[in-house]
């Protein structure tokens, strides 16, 4: 890594992440496999914010642990990439294995369990899902009729005014991807210090 930590792929130790890597390589790991339109590549860094964002719209009173925790959501993939579910199927359990494994040590890292509630879970679940929807539509080439096949039609989110489902989304540079993953979990942690006070209780999901 660059800020000189070694991470152990297959026993890694929350004492070697460091959220500076995360934003570097989530800033870097294109999703679509880079197929987008756009002069620069959608990252995952760009997608963890709009999933927190999406997740906060979802559930207001979401607590600022569980926001680290969505924005968080894809952060194995720092040092995994991307890859298309179709190759993940393909791959197996084993792929599971270390992106668990992964994810709990970057939790850890950042004083969240290990395990984060299942109602966290599929709250960012269904945030990715609903993302996954507007990155097909607005930047990956599909239609509104592919796109809910695959992923479902939106929930929970208003329509433009001309009655169609769009977020908005623009593709951000490398630099920029980068710098907003890092000022939003700078963001985050804060209202956590602020709303924590020293205790170490996490909110109820």
């Amino acid at each position: 890594m660059l800020s000189g930590r070694r991470l152990n792929l297959l026993d890694p130790s929350p004492l070697d992440v460091e959220i500076s890597d995360i934003a570097h390589g989530l800033a870097r790991v294109a999703r679509w496999n880079g197929q987008t339109h756009g002069d620069h590549a959608f990252s995952v860094a760009e997608h963890c914010l709009v999933v927190e964002e999406i997740a906060l719209k979802l559930k207001p009173d979401l607590s600022p642990d569980w926001r680290q925790a969505v924005l968080l959501h894809d952060a194995p993939e720092y040092v995994i990439g991307d890859m298309i579910s179709p190759f993940k199927a393909v791959i197996g359990e084993a792929y599971k294995a270390v992106e668990a494994r992964l994810q709990a040590a970057i939790h850890l890292r950042f004083g969240l369990p290990a395990e984060i509630p299942q109602t966290i879970k599929k709250l960012a679940k269904r945030a990715d899902i609903i993302c996954a929807y507007y990155e097909a539509v607005e930047l990956a080439g599909f239609d509104e009729e592919e796109a809910a096949r695959i992923f479902g039609r939106p929930t929970g989110l208003a329509a433009t005014s001309e009655g169609t489902l769009r977020y908005g989304l623009e593709p951000m540079s490398v630099a920029v991807a980068q710098e907003m993953f890092l000022k939003r979990f700078d963001e985050i942690e804060k209202l956590r210090e602020a709303g924590n006070n020293g205790k170490s209780s996490h909110a109820k999901a």
